[in-house]
């Protein structure tokens, strides 16, 4: 009987996030959500204005017998970068921060130990400035959120951010990628 575990992520844009975690195999679920704020419920409107501390996330379940933990997060920290405090490109704000929001004690440690790993192996020139916290809160982003990338890849932001970064993406995991997406 297979058991899902449950990692809550922050790389920026959540529609960036969960266009790279959509694809792996050993995923079985990505939402887009918002965690660790003080606004219950909240809006994507209110997320954006800065003011309810939540960031943009996805919350994947996954299979750890296929894909574990480790690899997710070596994914993670090679398809956005940790090292811009509360933003991603061209989005800025709190919402956009790099966050590990952990589910066990676990995961805590194996966070720290990556990025510490990381940081030795000279990955980021910057220091990596990634909050790893445990989730508090999640509220799951509109409908209008969840799959964004898939049903408007020509949008406008998908087309000039997100199709690159998944080109490259496919490059560099393409071991790791469900047979439609390879």
């Amino acid at each position: 009987m297979m058991t899902l575990q449950h990692i809550t992520l922050g790389g920026g844009c959540f529609w960036c996030t969960e266009a790279v975690f959509t694809r792996l195999r050993g995923i079985h679920r990505v939402q887009s959500g918002y965690a660790n704020g003080h606004t219950p419920q909240p809006s994507y409107e209110q997320v954006c204005s800065g003011t309810t501390g939540h960031a943009e996330v996805v919350q994947l379940a996954f299979d750890p017998e296929i894909m574990g933990l480790r690899q997710i997060l070596e994914i993670f920290f090679a398809t956005h970068d940790p090292t811009t405090l509360n933003r991603q490109g061209h989005d800025v704000g709190t919402q956009y921060r790099s966050a590990i929001y952990w589910h066990s004690p676990e995961q805590e440690a194996l966070a720290h130990a990556l990025i510490t790993d990381i940081t030795a192996q000279g990955m980021w020139e910057a220091p990596i400035v990634t909050e790893v916290a445990p989730l508090q809160t999640f509220w799951p982003a509109e409908d209008y959120h969840q799959q964004y990338y898939a049903r408007h890849p020509a949008q406008g932001y998908c087309a000039a951010v997100i199709t690159p970064k998944l080109a490259k993406f496919r490059q560099t995991f393409a071991q790791w990628l469900r047979h439609e997406d390879a």
